[in-house]
């Protein structure tokens, strides 16, 4: 999880230096850069994740067939909400763009944003959740319950500083 909370110092960093902006030689090409990173480090976290799994005891009360088709279906609202999330914010408004200075118009509210704030980092949450049942892993939970806190720290940090963010960018329209 401590790759997470890197990439956010990284966000915050481009932010208040445009160091990746200037490496690379534009906010476009920094974000992709991250956004490449954070899905290298994401491939990483998963196959960690299902290493471990794989490699622990299954929970016997968990290896049942009833158990394991609630895993599949939390596994696909979890997969909806990522992938809807994905397009509705895109690459750039997925991986971390406004840091670089890349704002969306407005903010988006359809779905799956009108169900709930977060959905990315609830539905990767899910899918985590519904593996770990599918694989009537106790491991899995465990690490589950670290994934989700980890998100849960991160929102707590990332909201105010996007919200932030585009408020500096609402002064600055008015002030035009």
């Amino acid at each position: 999880m401590t790759d997470f909370f890197t990439v956010i110092q990284a966000a915050r960093f481009e932010h208040k230096t445009r160091f990746l902006t200037r490496l690379c030689q534009s906010p476009y090409n920094g974000c992709y850069f991250l956004g490449t990173l954070i899905i290298l480090l994401n491939i990483c976290r998963s196959h960690c994740f299902t290493t471990a799994m794989k490699t622990q005891p299954k929970l016997d009360i968990l290896d049942c067939i009833t158990v394991y088709y609630m895993g599949l279906i939390i596994l696909v609202a979890g997969t909806v909400f990522v992938v809807c999330s994905f397009y509705a914010l895109g690459f750039v408004g997925t991986f971390l763009g406004d840091y670089f200075g890349i704002l969306m118009d407005t903010k988006v509210t359809g779905f799956p944003f009108n169900v709930m704030d977060n959905p990315m980092y609830w539905g990767s949450t899910a899918n985590h959740f519904g593996w770990a049942l599918l694989n009537a892993s106790p491991v899995g939970l465990i690490l589950t319950a670290v994934v989700a806190l980890t998100y849960k720290v991160a929102i707590m940090f990332e909201g105010p500083f996007t919200e932030e963010i585009y408020q500096e960018k609402e002064k600055l329209e008015k002030n035009k």
